[in-house]
């Protein structure tokens, strides 16, 4: 009878247990599980700074080259900016380590500035590290770690 007790006892911790564990482990394997996005806005400028003069912003840089890159200049993923000089990088974490991302890999414009406006240098590449800007959840299960450029410039 006493062990009776004892084992329905133990089954009942079990049982309450069990959720809890299953949800630390979702939470867990969501993180690992989630995406990485990268989105931002190319403009055509060295460092994006309204035109003074004429009180008027940057345009963008539309139809440009850019590329994720990391370590020794390793390429991880492109892109193509549209007509509005928009881009966006969808990555797996699995593959790519959010803490790698953002203190080993750098945004890269390869198309040249002067293609936007000829006054602008034809040498050089634009260039931006990544910062987290949050997370989003979806569905209550897929985090999405939301990474923009820091701030683009030439070196």
């Amino acid at each position: 009878m006493a062990s009776t007790k004892l084992f329905l006892i133990f089954l009942l911790a079990a049982l309450i247990a069990t959720p809890v564990a299953l949800a630390q482990l979702g939470g867990l394997l969501g993180g690992l599980l989630g995406l990485i996005h990268v989105d931002g806005v190319l403009y055509c400028s060295l460092n994006r700074k309204i035109d003074v003069i004429n009180g008027l912003n940057t345009p963008s840089f539309p139809y440009a080259s850019v590329q994720l890159q990391c370590g020794a200049g390793n390429v991880v993923s492109d892109t193509t900016t549209n007509g509005s000089g928009v881009f966006s990088f969808v990555l797996d974490p699995l593959q790519n380590i959010l803490s790698s991302l953002l203190s080993n890999c750098s945004l890269v414009v390869t198309t040249p500035l002067s293609t936007c406006n000829a006054s602008l240098p034809s040498v050089g590449l634009l260039q931006s590290h990544l910062q987290l800007v949050g997370n989003t959840v979806s569905g209550g299960h897929l985090y999405i770690f939301n990474l923009i450029p820091a701030g683009f410039h030439l070196p």
